[in-house]
């Protein structure tokens, strides 16, 4: 993906999405018609360092027309017009939405931009974020965990495991947080772990590198494994290797209908992980569970929804409108029932999760250090590269 060292200014940013003969004749046409919390959208595009890639910027040139315009109105463009007719298809694709709901969709995508941008995460302890890869908000009982990598899809890191157990640890133990959800920022939920983890390690120090990261990845799934609150996945992207595993730890999981999931750890010389050889059998059956912890099958959210994995299915276009007001009307329930039901539920299988918990990271230390392994990711990198 090309990247973009400044977004020098704002109109220049929108006539890149929809063209300099556009935005002049539609915004004196209709801006006076538009929300001030649209136009301060608009104003903080200007603060974007990195494109954020073409779907995001179809995704966002369809809002905009949407917002001012309304629904698609005029014909499909022609074959030899590709660009435009992949803006067209973008907002065709949001059929009936109102005007008003695709202003609040806009004003959500680029503040979720906005704040993703690593200029954000270095503003955080005067914005009250005490984290470096994630974005926290609690609000009327609803906590918020905003996985914030966009740039790298969201790829785990060392530090974004310590931080991501640090997070869930302060929403377990605050008394205002009722419900606890995941997503990511961009157009990515999770991709994963980082792999570049694996670079510049001294082959002298592997086995040690490797201990100490499955003794890290057995705390991360354990807080999963002991969160006792309700734990909601709102998979607004592609989902790849232990960010999938985990969700079989969660209490729900919704999904948009463009998400994804993978689990491609044959592919990397690798095993499960996240209790999913466990989980996911139990869930789906041991032969569908193969072809996604032994075959790397990808699977859609449809297909995910069918196994068990997913709890439901939005539409991209209207699933932040949809999906965050029932979380909501979650969060207002007693968190004291909510604690015991999820209790009587869970804590039957606490010592079984736990056991096959040390189990794969055991398994996993072995693999990292393996000659097949090593080879699996130094061809990853030579694709990529």
């Amino acid at each position: 993906m090309a990247s973009y060292r400044v977004f020098s200014r704002v109109m220049a940013y929108q006539r890149c999405l929809m063209g300099s003969s556009l935005l002049p004749r539609m915004t004196t046409r209709l801006m006076s018609g538009l929300s001030p919390q649209f136009e301060e959208a608009k104003a903080k595009l200007s603060t974007l360092k990195e494109d954020p890639g073409n779907e995001v910027k179809l995704k966002m040139y369809a809002l905009f027309k949407q917002s001012t315009s309304g629904p698609v109105t005029t014909k499909r463009p022609g074959m030899i017009d590709f660009v435009g007719r992949a803006k067209w298809d973008a907002w065709n694709t949001l059929g009936t939405m109102t005007q008003e709901q695709a202003q609040v969709a806009y004003i959500d995508l680029v503040t979720s931009l906005v704040q993703a941008e690593s200029g954000a995460a270095a503003e955080a302890p005067e914005s009250g974020q005490k984290y470096k890869c994630l974005l926290v908000t609690c609000e009327g009982g609803l906590r918020k965990i905003t996985l914030n990598r966009p740039s790298k899809k969201n790829a785990i890191t060392v530090e974004m495991y310590n931080e991501w157990v640090a997070a869930l640890k302060e929403a377990a133990e605050d008394p205002g947080t009722v419900v606890t959800t995941i997503t990511g920022a961009g157009d990515y939920y999770c991709s994963g772990n980082d792999l570049s983890n694996f670079m510049g390690i001294d082959p002298s120090n592997m086995q040690e590198y490797s201990k100490q990261s499955g003794e890290l990845l057995n705390r991360f799934v354990s807080a999963f494994i002991e969160f006792p609150k309700p734990l909601v996945a709102v998979v607004n992207g592609p989902a790849i290797g232990v960010s999938v595993t985990v969700m079989g730890l969660f209490d729900a999981v919704y999904a948009s209908d463009k998400a994804t999931f993978n689990t491609p750890f044959s592919n990397l010389g690798q095993s499960p992980e996240g209790c999913s050889s466990y989980t996911f059998p139990k869930l789906m059956g041991p032969a569908k569970a193969s072809e996604l912890l032994l075959f790397n099958k990808k699977i859609t959210a449809h297909q995910a929804c069918e196994l068990g994995l997913v709890t439901e299915v939005f539409p991209e276009a209207s699933m932040q409108q949809e999906v965050w007001p029932k979380l909501q009307s979650f969060a207002k329930l007693p968190v004291k029932s909510l604690v015991y039901s999820k209790a009587l539920t869970r804590d039957v299988e606490k010592d079984m999760l736990h056991k096959v918990n040390r189990m794969e990271c055991d398994r996993l230390v072995e693999r990292w250090t393996s000659e097949d392994c090593i080879n699996a990711i130094m061809n990853f990198f030579s694709r990529k590269n």
